[in-house]
């Protein structure tokens, strides 16, 4: 018989290989309605993450290094409803790539996994705007929380197109081994504890995740209104960009490299 101890002990990095293996099965296996219904919930919690954070580093005098970590900080939330309360992903979700490499799932299963899963995190993060909207949350602070909001947005569509992508496949990098970690854990202390400083760190970078930017672009358009014209072509600049870097950082950086490390033998 196990004692206690053994049975909390962290997953290793090969057994967290098998395990995002089973789980990107069962993933790119799950029925459609389930899995659009769980890529809403992650839309709308990752856009309630985007949001927390817009308010806490809104009127801030820490400076700038403390302010972005505690936004940072403050952004988890979203994370931390998705792999606590279980939700779809789609930046996650692109460690469903390494079932794919391990010939466990087909090609066609992983595109319509990833398709539906983005459709459905697009739908949970306008949604959610809207609902922000009509709770007027851009008032706080006297209306300075919605300059907040208008000026992040702006500065996401003022990248350049390759810092964009970079930031972008940097982002996921750090998204999906939040996820690995998290996977490694037994208990939900475990997996918050291993998701806060990957999170916590590509915000503070200023990264860019591409459902997050879901929200805090089309948020500033709806507040801005007729004004926000010259948002529209940088907003949709950056999130094709971000998404397209998203999917390397999180295919290659990630589920690639632990996949030669620990799976490629189950394929010879």
């Amino acid at each position: 018989m196990k004692l206690q101890s053994d049975t909390l002990e962290a997953y290793s990095p090969d057994e967290i290989a098998r395990r995002v293996e089973s789980m990107g099965v069962r993933k790119a296996r799950a029925d459609t309605t389930t899995v659009l219904v769980l890529a809403v919930l992650a839309g709308a919690f990752i856009s309630l993450g985007a949001l927390l954070y817009t308010v806490v580093v809104t009127g801030t005098s820490l400076g700038f290094g403390a302010t972005r970590l505690l936004g940072g900080l403050a952004f988890c939330l979203g994370l931390v409803l998705v792999v606590l309360a279980g939700a779809e992903l789609f930046t996650g979700n692109n460690l469903i790539a390494m079932a794919w490499a391990s010939r466990r799932i087909t090609l066609p299963e992983l595109l319509r996994s990833w398709v539906l899963v983005y459709a459905g995190n697009i739908a949970g993060a306008l949604g959610t705007v809207v609902l922000v909207l009509l709770a007027d949350v851009a008032g706080l602070g006297g209306g300075s929380v919605g300059e907040t909001a208008l000026a992040i947005a702006r500065a996401k569509a003022e990248l350049t197109p390759l810092a964009a992508f970079a930031r972008g496949i940097l982002c996921n990098a750090l998204v999906c081994l939040a996820v690995w970690l998290a996977m490694g854990g037994r208990t939900h202390a475990d997996k918050l504890l291993a998701l806060l400083f990957p999170i916590a760190g590509f915000v503070a970078l200023g990264l860019e995740h591409s459902i997050a930017n879901w929200f805090f672009l089309p948020y500033a358009i709806a507040l801005e209104g007729p004004l926000a014209s010259d948002l529209w072509g940088g907003a949709a600049l950056n999130l094709a960009l971000v998404t397209a870097g998203n999917v390397l950082g999180g295919t290659v950086l990630v589920a690639g490299v632990y996949w030669l490390a620990y799976l490629r033998r189950s394929c010879a």
